[in-house]
């Protein structure tokens, strides 16, 4: 089982929208960035577990947690015209983009990206990177432990 923080912006998709979402299963589609999809395309598996993280707002923190719910597959937002994420050289012989579902486990109590880059367990985090961007990015297990402890969720 591997581990996986998801960004997301919680005025387009936040951890209460997953949780309402039906059977609390929703496609992670629209990621736009070549090693993001990798990691939704050729790593991420049914089971492993995932960091919910809300960015772009007053307060970035982990929000929730939640589930990789099926193997990847093709974005279809990539062939809708009507998509802002519409991408006109992929062709569904050959997609270019690839999106998991994902499915809400529960919402917890706001980890703040301050407190993450003051727990010196998490000093070496992708997220805590200098100049990470990345809306997708692995957590190592004790990097996992180290956040669901401090959530009262292990």
């Amino acid at each position: 089982m591997r581990y996986w923080l998801m960004k997301s912006e919680p005025d387009e998709f936040s951890i209460d929208d997953l949780l309402a979402a039906p059977a609390r299963r929703s496609a992670w589609s629209g990621v736009r960035n070549y090693q993001a999809r990798n990691f939704m395309r050729d790593e991420m598996k049914k089971g492993d577990g995932v960091l919910f993280y809300h960015s772009s707002c007053p307060e970035p923190g982990i929000a929730g947690l939640a589930e990789v719910a099926s193997s990847a597959y093709p974005d279809e937002t990539q062939f809708d015209r009507r998509s802002p994420y519409y991408d006109p050289k992929s062709a569904r012989e050959s997609p270019r983009w690839f999106n998991v579902d994902v499915r809400g486990v529960k919402k917890t109590r706001l980890i703040p990206l301050a407190a993450l880059r003051a727990e010196r367990a998490l000093a070496k985090m992708w997220l805590l990177r200098p100049g990470s961007r990345l809306s997708i990015t692995p957590v190592s297990a004790a990097e996992w432990r180290t956040i669901t402890r401090k959530l009262g969720a292990e």
